[in-house]
C-alpha cells in the first residue's frame, strides 16, 4: 500500500478514458452569454442544461444593475460579512428577500452552497438530528456532515418512511431537510404531509428552495406558497443563481434564527461576502421576479410542453412537476454516448451517472427557460427523437 497521498490521483483515469472515447461530457468551455442559445467551444449549440429559469440572467435591467453596483462598491467586500464585508446593499437584498417569502429575517451568503453548509451545521448540534431525504441536494447532506449532530435518511418522499425515523427518535431535537423541487428528479417535496408529521413529533422544517424559487408559488415565492404553507416551513434556503440570475444564497426564518446564524456559522465567518455586482444583480431580478409574471407563466407552457412531448416519444420522465424533466436512458455509458450525439447535433445537454443517480438508471437531465422559443424546442425535440432511436432508447 503507497505512503503517497497523491496515488489516488494518479490512478484516476475515468476523465482520460473517457476523453479517449471522443464522450467527455465535463467543463466544455462556454464563449458567450447562456440564453436559449450560447456558443461552446466555438459552436453555437441550443442550451437546455440551464438553471436560469426565467431568463434573467441576461436581462438588461439585471446587467445595469449588476455594472452600477460595481461602480459604487467596487469589485470585492474585500473582507467576510462578520468583520468589514456587509455593505447597504446586502441589507437591502437581505430585507428584499425576507419580505418576499413572508419571515421576519434573511441572510445572505456567498454561495447557495455555503447557505446549506452554515445553516444546517449551525442549527443541528450535538444529540440533535437532522432528517434529509435521500435525494436531497448535495449541499444539503455537506452540510449535515459538517454539523455535530446524527443524520438520518428516508426514501425519496416516501412519508411512510419520514415517520418512522422521526418516531424512532421521539424526543430529540429534530431538523427535517428537504428539496422543494428536487434538482435532479424534478419532482417537488410533499410539504403538507412533511409538515404535518413535524407537528406531530416536534421537529422543524427547513426547505431548500434552491429550484422553486421563481418557479413555483403565488408570484414565485417558492415550496411554501406552492401550499399555502408558508408559515409551516421554518427555514427557507434559496440560491440566487437560478430564477436570480446571478450567484448566492440566502437563508430566511425568524429574527432570533438568523441572527444565532450569523454569529455561529463557519461558512458566513470565514468567507468573504458576495461581490457588489452580484447583489446588485439579485436586487434587479427579485423585482422582475414580480414585475414580470408572464416569464413564469411562458416557463411552465415550455415544461408542460415538452414533457408531454418526451412521453410521446417513449421516454421515462420521472414524476417531474417543474421545469426540471429527467430522461432516463440506462447505462453510464450509453448516456455519455447520447450526450455526444446530442452535443454534435447542436443540443448542449447535461448527463447525470452513478452515483447522483442508482446504477442503471443514468439521465439526461433537462431543464427549461421562459426564454426558449417554440423553434427552440421544437429542434430540442427533433434532435432526441432522432439521437434516442439510433440508441435504442426509444422505439
Amino acid at each position: 500500500m503507497s505512503s503517497d497521498i497523491f496515488e489516488k490521483c494518479f490512478n484516476f483515469h475515468d476523465a482520460n478514458n473517457l476523453k479517449e472515447l471522443g464522450f467527455y461530457p465535463y467543463f466544455h468551455r462556454v464563449e458567450s452569454q447562456q440564453g436559449p442559445e450560447t456558443v461552446v467551444d466555438g459552436k453555437k449549440k441550443v442550451v437546455v442544461c440551464s438553471n436560469n429559469y426565467l431568463g434573467l440572467a441576461g436581462h438588461p435591467k439585471v446587467i445595469e444593475a449588476s455594472i452600477e453596483a460595481a461602480k459604487k462598491y467596487g469589485t470585492s467586500g474585500t473582507g467576510s460579512r462578520l468583520l468589514n464585508g456587509t455593505c447597504d446593499l446586502h441589507e437591502k437584498v437581505e430585507s428584499k428577500f425576507a419580505k418576499f417569502v413572508n419571515k421576519e429575517s434573511a441572510l445572505l451568503f456567498t454561495t447557495g452552497h455555503h447557505s446549506n453548509l452554515g445553516a444546517i451545521s449551525s442549527l443541528v448540534g450535538k444529540g440533535e438530528i437532522v432528517v434529509t431525504d435521500k435525494l436531497d441536494h448535495a449541499s444539503i447532506i455537506d452540510g449535515c456532515r459538517l454539523a455535530f449532530g446524527e443524520m438520518v435518511r428516508f426514501r425519496h418522499n416516501d412519508m411512510q418512511d419520514l415517520e418512522r425515523l422521526l418516531a424512532k427518535h421521539n424526543g430529540k431535537s429534530m431538523l427535517i431537510v428537504v428539496d422543494g423541487v428536487f434538482s435532479m428528479e424534478g419532482d417537488i417535496a410533499n410539504l403538507p404531509e412533511i409538515s404535518k408529521l413535524a407537528k406531530k413529533y416536534g421537529a422543524r422544517v427547513f426547505v431548500d428552495d434552491a429550484h422553486s424559487l421563481g418557479v413555483i408559488g403565488k408570484d414565485g415565492r417558492g415550496t411554501g406558497s406552492h401550499f399555502n404553507m408558508e408559515e409551516d416551513v421554518d427555514v427557507v434556503m434559496a440560491t440566487a443563481s437560478k430564477s436570480l440570475a446571478s450567484i448566492g444564497g440566502f437563508i430566511a426564518s425568524k429574527k432570533e434564527v438568523t441572527d444565532y446564524i450569523k454569529h455561529v456559522a463557519r461558512p458566513m465567518i470565514f468567507t468573504a461576502s458576495l461581490p457588489p455586482a452580484c447583489v446588485g444583480a439579485i436586487d434587479a431580478a427579485m423585482d422582475l421576479v414580480v414585475q414580470e409574471p408572464e416569464r413564469r407563466k411562458k416557463l411552465m407552457e415550455n415544461s408542460k410542453k415538452m414533457k408531454a412531448a418526451f412521453q410521446s416519444m417513449g421516454y421515462e420522465t420521472n414524476n417531474s412537476e417543474s421545469p426540471i424533466i429527467p430522461l432516463t436512458v440506462g447505462s453510464d455509458l450509453t448516456v455519455f454516448k447520447m450526450w455526444r450525439m446530442l452535443f454534435d447535433e447542436g443540443v448542449f445537454a447535461s448527463p447525470v451517472v452513478t452515483p447522483a443517480v442508482p446504477e442503471g438508471q443514468a439521465i439526461i437531465r433537462t431543464s427549461y427557460m421562459a426564454t426558449h422559443t417554440d423553434e427552440h424546442l421544437d429542434f430540442i425535440l427533433d434532435k432526441f427523437s432522432k439521437v434516442g432511436k439510433a440508441l435504442g432508447v426509444i422505439s
